[in-house]
């Protein structure tokens, strides 16, 4: 493809096939949380609980970090057919998701040093208000879960049946919104747990314990969201499979003659597509870009190549 044919391309199919759905998805979200975790932050205040302080301040961050996943998404379609973007836009998703996954990181730290404030200074708990909030803020949880899962579903690309086999997750920025949704609803269980023991049992330790339990979960999600988005970022893909198969789509058809890859680079430039460009050595003259390309036909998710052929004229 040319340049100009590869961005309408990239915004026609990759853009709208999904993105469009989890863009409305992560905005209502946004809003949903942002009004549970006022609610959430004052009652805790109010009833004196950490585990219900920590969770609106984690899902004061949710809705912060789901905030950048929508504008992420309302800028990607802003710039997506601006030809300074080589291969698309789609990069700024992944950017959103990467800054969520930090977010996480942050919300981590306030709630083990909150926590820990409490374990040294315990503070008296209004457990049954506490309590009654708590299960509000679980209950926006499961329902921002099931929009964002909804908006997943229509990821799912319906072509590509290489990458399907290769990839379990399309949408990183969807992945990070959703992550934190769940993250959420982690720590209002875990509040739960802990305000029912204090409540019940008289185990007011339990509170500033299940906040450090939270946070260390928040660290867990937050480093696997780090590492799928600046995988990304960074192009580090040359271990994915599509590039042996690759490899093989070439050097395997031409048995013929001497046909070798000596250098090739594979990069993603949207949800499920790649580009390449490769280096072929080759004793064939009738070898071109156009030949190549047709031996790589087979790889939908292959949009874009780049190849340079030298003839080695001599021969073993």
């Amino acid at each position: 493809m040319q340049n100009q044919d590869l961005s309408e391309w990239m915004h026609d199919h990759v853009f709208h096939v999904s993105s469009d759905a989890a863009e409305r998805s992560t905005r209502l979200v946004m809003w949903v949380t942002a009004i549970t975790m006022v609610i959430e932050v004052v009652a805790g205040w109010w009833f004196n609980s950490m585990a219900l302080l920590a969770d609106g301040w984690h899902m004061s961050s949710h809705a912060v970090a789901i905030g950048l996943s929508a504008l992420a998404y309302g800028t990607a379609r802003r710039y997506s057919k601006d030809p300074r973007f080589a291969f698309g836009t789609w990069k700024i998703e992944i950017l959103g998701g990467f800054a969520s996954a930090l977010f996480l990181v942050g919300v981590a730290v306030l709630m083990l040093g909150g926590s820990i404030e409490r374990v040294i200074s315990p503070q008296p708990i209004r457990y049954q208000e506490a309590i009654v909030v708590t299960v509000l803020g679980l209950f926006v949880n499961i329902v921002c879960a099931l929009i964002l899962g909804k908006a997943h579903h229509h990821d799912h690309p319906h072509g590509h049946k290489h990458e399907q086999s290769h990839d379990h997750h399309h949408d990183l920025n969807l992945k990070s919104a959703y992550v934190h949704v769940i993250a959420d609803a982690a720590t209002s269980v875990l509040a739960i747990v802990a305000l029912v023991g204090g409540w019940l049992f008289g185990l007011s330790w339990l509170d500033p314990l299940m906040g450090i339990v939270g946070a260390a979960l928040v660290l867990v999600w937050a480093r696997g969201l780090i590492a799928d988005t600046g995988k990304v970022l960074l192009d580090r893909e040359m271990d994915h499979p599509v590039v042996e198969e690759i490899r093989m789509a070439v050097e395997g058809s031409h048995a013929n003659a001497d046909l070798r890859i000596t250098d090739l680079h594979v990069w993603r430039v949207g949800k499920q597509v790649y580009s390449c460009a490769m280096t072929i050595v080759t004793t064939d003259p009738h070898l071109t870009p156009n030949v190549v390309r047709e031996m790589l036909a087979e790889h939908e998710e292959l949009v874009h190549s780049t190849i340079e052929i030298h003839l080695n004229s001599s021969t073993s």
